[in-house]
């Protein structure tokens, strides 16, 4: 029997790099929260991958980081790179094709969560019933269970792919014990964590977003 393969791990400028890739334009304080490191860290990180005209940071109130198109290809360059020396590509794309199950349900629970049916007319939930609220919740807690499984098989094969994991419980768990825009309104919601997944999976495996 051949003994388990160690999850491959990926240099810190391209784990900084790709997550600004699936994240988009956005905050130092979201890029180290998604990749679990220190601002500092990131921080450097992100001015080495500037000078090198792979990102660019804009200043002020909504300004951020984002990628450059030499940013963009060089990550796609490096991921593919990345996958092909891990040599696991079946497994993440049997995960993807789990996460494409589920894909279609996680969309109707957010749908579900901000919209709602009264007397046969659509409205916007206003969170004000606690059990409609508490159902949506027990479906996404149902989905998320089954998910953990699409997160275990990516995480046994990439170590980077681990963060979503933890992003997943820590915003379930916000939503659970009542700050309700962790589900789908909240820059690190459930809805959000599964949208860089989604952008991950496809990125990874060199699938266009349609």
């Amino acid at each position: 029997m051949k003994p388990p393969v160690s999850p491959h791990a990926t240099s810190v400028d391209l784990l900084v790099l790709h997550t600004l890739r699936c994240i988009g334009f956005t905050s130092l304080a979201r890029v180290a929260a998604a990749v679990g490191l220190s601002a500092d860290e990131v921080q450097s990180e992100l001015i080495d991958l500037a000078v090198a005209g792979l990102v660019t940071h804009t200043a002020g109130d909504f300004g951020g980081w984002g990628l450059t198109e030499a940013g963009r290809a060089q990550d796609a360059e490096r991921i593919t790179a990345e996958l092909a020396a891990a040599g696991t590509r079946a497994v993440v794309n049997k995960a993807y094709e789990g996460f494409l199950v589920l894909n279609p349900e996680l969309l109707d629970l957010c749908t579900a969560w901000q919209l709602r049916t009264v007397d046969g007319v659509m409205i916007m939930n206003d969170h004000t019933d606690p059990d409609y609220n508490r159902r949506v919740l027990c479906r996404l807690t149902d989905l998320d269970q089954r998910a953990e499984a699409v997160c275990a098989d990516l995480s046994a094969t990439m170590l980077r792919f681990r963060r979503y994991r933890v992003r997943f419980t820590g915003a379930l768990d916000r939503a659970r014990s009542g700050e309700l825009d962790y589900v789908a309104d909240n820059l690190d919601s459930y809805h959000t964590v599964w949208f860089q997944l989604h952008e991950d999976l496809l990125t990874t495996l060199g699938i266009p977003r349609h």
